[in-house]
């Protein structure tokens, strides 16, 4: 029996969906798609939070499969519907404006294809191994996994542009300080990050965690006044009992307190 390409496991309240073409460092075919949308809506179901990482030690993906790609482009144009780029489209908006947080674990090549499913994703966890680029215009084609908008949204237009102009990489730091991840851990460490993260965002109230997903991003498509709207519609309606009683819980001492970085929290704070 083959091994699946998009591998999945149920940690706790958390799921892992793995990429699994670490021979093709992890390059994303239709087939791929197919299996990380499967996954995606299985831990949609029985998850709180998820980790999309890559198995294989050097690489979170290659992007687009251009073997496959080139296949396609013997076809006669308009003998059958731009399946593909749609296919793309809905499977990463799944993770973007879904109901539960996804947190990437990047490691080396994170790339075309793959830099756009990593911009899907809410949290992004760079090891230091990690490099980012978009070599569409060397290879003759354009995003296609919606990076035009998540990446371009990350980025600014003037950095992507250059990225995509110039063929200019990125390490895993200079993609934290222009906002292509939030977290640089050293080599080998950003799947266990990760988890970490999932496992701390699966504790939050869903609600709140289904608005920031689903909800925020969209706010931004929306004019200063419709925005404000929006948010004072969804504020009320993430309140519940659930709220309530960890509102209730931190009133009470019972839940930690914020404290500054590297500080420990005062005594009876």
């Amino acid at each position: 029996m083959p091994e699946p390409l998009v591998t999945y496991e149920l940690d706790g309240d958390i799921a892992l969906l793995g990429l699994n073409r670490d021979d093709v460092r992890n390059a994303i075919n239709g087939a791929l798609l197919d299996s990380l949308k499967e996954g995606v809506l299985r831990a949609t179901e029985e998850a709180r939070a998820a980790v999309i990482f890559s198995h294989g030690e050097k690489h979170f993906s290659a992007g687009l499969d251009l073997a496959e790609a080139q296949s396609r482009r013997g076809e006669t144009p308009g003998a059958r519907p731009r399946r593909t780029r749609s296919k793309w489209h809905t499977t990463f908006d799944l993770i973007s404006r879904g109901e539960i947080p996804f947190v990437s674990a990047l490691k080396g090549a994170t790339v075309g294809g793959g830099l756009e499913l990593a911009a899907a994703t809410h949290i992004r966890v760079a090891d230091e191994t990690t490099f980012f680029a978009l070599p569409e215009g060397q290879r003759g084609i354009f995003v296609g996994g919606g990076g035009s908008v998540n990446i371009q949204r990350l980025l600014g237009y003037a950095r992507m542009a250059d990225l995509m102009l110039t063929g200019r990489v990125l390490s895993a730091a200079e993609g934290e300080r222009v906002n292509l991840c939030q977290y640089v851990v050293p080599a080998g460490q950003s799947f266990e990050k990760a988890k970490e993260l999932a496992r701390k965002i699966a504790t939050n109230a869903p609600l709140t965690n289904w608005a920031v997903c689903s909800v925020l991003p969209r706010v931004t498509d929306l004019s200063h006044d419709d925005g404000l709207a929006v948010e004072s519609l969804i504020g009320a309606s993430v309140r519940s009992a659930e709220g309530s009683a960890r509102i209730g819980a931190f009133l009470e001492g019972r839940a930690a307190p914020i404290v500054a970085p590297g500080a420990g929290a005062a005594p009876g704070a």
